[in-house]
């Protein structure tokens, strides 16, 4: 049921580096994107995969983690992505991307999620240094890359309580993530 997929795709930013992620599962899931609605139906997204341990080594350090676990460094050793994604935006097929990248990457991670893997949607990335390790034409410009892996963590959904929607970390190590609620969601039904 896709309700189930859509609370089970949470953030992951901790995974079990041991378990890798066949290319072909990659693929599959780039093509779950291929069959996404597209603005204009431009599909302007171009997709890398990197599925290198020492390419993502390289990667690894280009990237922000969690912007609210502001003394977490990110995952350790044991714990990082064993594959990413990267999305880029093809400038020589249209200007704009609209909201594409969005519907791709979440097309993405709910075949991860349906496949028992997740990930973690990565925007605060050194766009120009992994261009460079991936030696990108300039004409690719990165948007963001998902971070991918078997997870190893527990993501709970909690309800936020006076507005505060800051994830945090318990004495557990579960990564609570808090979302309003519906009454502030919807401001009007007309019926």
């Amino acid at each position: 049921m896709i309700r189930d997929l859509i609370i089970k795709n949470r953030s992951y930013r901790r995974f079990d580096q041991s378990v890798k992620i066949p290319t072909e599962k990659l693929v599959s899931w780039i093509e779950l994107a291929r069959f996404s609605a597209s603005g204009r139906n431009m599909q302007p997204l171009k997709y890398i995969i990197c599925n290198s341990s020492d390419i993502n080594a390289k990667i690894f350090p280009c990237l922000g983690w969690a912007g609210y676990l502001n003394k977490w460094p990110g995952p350790a050793e044991g714990e990082r992505p064993v594959s990413y994604i990267v999305i880029a935006h093809d400038k020589s097929l249209s200007q704009n991307y609209f909201c594409d990248d969005g519907i791709a990457a979440q097309s993405i991670l709910l075949g991860a999620v349906e496949d028992g893997y997740g990930g973690c949607m990565i925007a605060s990335v050194n766009k120009s240094k992994v261009a460079k390790i991936l030696n990108l034409p300039e004409h690719l410009d990165i948007l963001m890359l998902i971070a991918l892996g078997r997870p190893s963590e527990k993501v709970v959904i909690d309800d936020a309580i006076e507005g505060d929607i800051k994830y945090w970390r318990d004495e557990n190590d579960v990564h609570h993530v808090p979302k309003r609620s519906l009454e502030e969601l919807i401001m009007k039904i007309v019926d």
